[in-house]
């Protein structure tokens, strides 16, 4: 089984929204509010104005599995007010929305889009992935931990948001020798391995 990263495009926009009404469903099924509304979680309309800004900007990825949707993310270098400092900004990209399909749980769907943030912020010569995850989804938080990522912190004032527990990875700490393939853009029928920079030695 491969999986493959793309660019998203505006085209995905209600795939995307319907991946996250999926996943809230399935959080609430479990006790969570993550994403809901009584949570406070953004509502279904602003969440698709935000990533509709990011498929804007070139910034939303998708993962797939034999040309199925399987996953999406998204990577810049912006957080909400109050979560990391100018200069944690400044080191790192920041992932958003990263949410998997259902159907595709347990096939390592967000271990590689984490590992394509992770070339993403080489490319960048940044120096760290950094994220925000629900603070009250423990279960989420043990999840990144799996993943390589250490918490930073939980957020205090004035950050006020109900995802404030900060996590973070050294973007080296990937294992460059399995990069991720990504299709090439404008070039839907190849895929081009991107890894990280070649030394110059």
């Amino acid at each position: 089984m491969t999986i493959v990263l793309r660019q998203a495009t505006l085209g995905d926009l209600g795939m995307i929204c319907r991946l996250r009404v999926q996943r809230t469903a399935w959080l609430t099924a479990r006790g969570s509010d993550q994403w809901t509304v009584a949570g406070r979680g953004l509502p279904i309309e602003i969440f698709a104005r935000a990533v509709g800004r990011s498929l804007d900007a070139g910034e939303t990825w998708i993962a797939e599995i034999a040309g199925e949707p399987a996953g999406t993310i998204t990577v810049n270098d912006r957080a909400d007010s109050g979560l990391w400092s100018r200069w944690e900004l400044d080191d790192a990209v920041i992932v958003h929305f990263m949410i998997v399909d259902l159907r595709f749980s347990g096939q390592h769907v967000g271990h590689h889009m984490l590992a394509h943030a992770g070339t993403l912020a080489r490319q960048r010569q940044r120096e760290w992935v950094r994220l925000d995850a629900w603070t009250a989804n423990t279960g989420l938080h043990d999840y990144y931990r799996s993943e390589g990522f250490r918490l930073a912190r939980i957020a205090g004032p004035p950050a006020q948001g109900p995802s404030r527990a900060l996590f973070e990875r050294r973007a080296d700490s990937w294992d460059r020798a399995l990069p991720v393939p990504v299709l090439a853009v404008g070039r839907p029928d190849h895929s081009v391995i991107l890894g990280p920079p070649r030394p110059n030695n």
